[in-house]
């Protein structure tokens, strides 16, 4: 009897323990996510930031003493790889005395502009372009062929069109320059937009939102991860053609110090242009990720 009263004052007693409300699950759950780690790159065990920064760093000093070692016991000979005291020393006497009569800081900002113009150009043509080519099936089918036939040709291959099309002057560099940006950039402009939920945009649509409202609070925040890194690999072709932007009729940039100074076997001066460009490039791609750290920080992580 005391037990039978027992399990009438006592309910559920004897019976299968039922489950957790919904409330407590999900307090359970976000006791579990904030004690994993929220710093992007450790999840699971994986090093974060500071940990890729010393990695990072000790790679380049390794590369670097390997360069020293190498050159040190005679292996290579200077003309072919010069030690990295020399390049410190050709980049002391160019920053001092110029190249060809043109001060180092003068042929840096020349190809910075060319780079950085013909990289906004891109920008402003092909992500607008890119998007509309994501949401429209007809402005796809207009644009996507020619940057599609044109996107596997190397620049030096239609280099003598614009030579002829538009001159030897600086149209033609800007213009070589900005077609090798402007297929990454508008194609990845075009995946970023194919990328959002179809789910997010019928709910969007459901709750009265305009076709401008959507691409603006759905399609774009979904899109801007993939543009974002087309614009770095944008860029970075944009750095590649430069050297061949400035092989015709040029006198002033990093591409011609490097070509003029080959044509002397002046192999110091070349790698001193290579490691200024590599710098020039490796500091913007640095800004992007930083940009992209404060505009999508979503991205990344779990």
């Amino acid at each position: 009897m005391s037990e039978r009263a027992s399990k009438e004052t006592v309910p559920g007693a004897g019976a299968p323990s039922a489950p957790p409300p919904a409330n407590a699950r999900a307090g359970a759950f976000s006791r579990l996510t904030r004690s994993r780690p929220t710093r992007p790159g450790e999840v699971y065990g994986v090093p974060g930031q500071g940990d890729a920064f010393w990695l990072s760093l000790g790679s380049i000093a390794f590369i670097i003493f390997l360069w020293w070692l190498v050159t040190f016991l005679g292996w290579v000979k200077p003309l072919f790889v010069p030690s990295p005291g020399a390049i410190i020393a050709k980049f002391v006497d160019v920053w001092q005395n110029g190249f060809t009569n043109t001060s180092f800081v003068e042929h840096v900002w020349i190809s910075t502009a060319r780079v950085f113009g013909a990289f906004l150009l891109a920008c402003v043509v092909g992500i607008p372009l890119g998007i509309a080519m994501g949401m429209s099936p007809t402005v796809r089918g207009i644009f996507d062929p020619p940057i599609e036939f044109y996107r596997p040709i190397p620049p030096l291959a239609y280099l003598p069109l614009m030579i002829i099309w538009f001159g030897i002057g600086e149209t033609s560099k800007v213009l070589l320059i900005f077609l090798s940006v402007f297929a990454p950039v508008a194609l990845g402009s075009r995946s970023g937009v194919r990328s959002a939920a179809i789910e997010q945009i019928h709910a969007a649509y459901s709750f009265g939102a305009t076709r401008w409202q959507v691409m603006r609070h759905v399609i774009l925040p979904s899109a801007l991860p993939e543009i974002l890194t087309a614009m770095r690999i944008g860029i970075g072709f944009g750095w590649t053609t430069l050297v061949a932007a400035e092989m015709v009729a040029a006198t002033k940039g990093l591409g011609y110090m490097v070509l003029s100074a080959s044509q002397f076997l002046q192999t110091s001066t070349v790698i001193m242009g290579i490691v200024v460009i590599a710098a020039i490039a490796y500091a913007f791609d640095l800004l992007m990720r930083f940009v992209e750290r404060k505009v999508v920080p979503w991205k990344g992580r779990m």
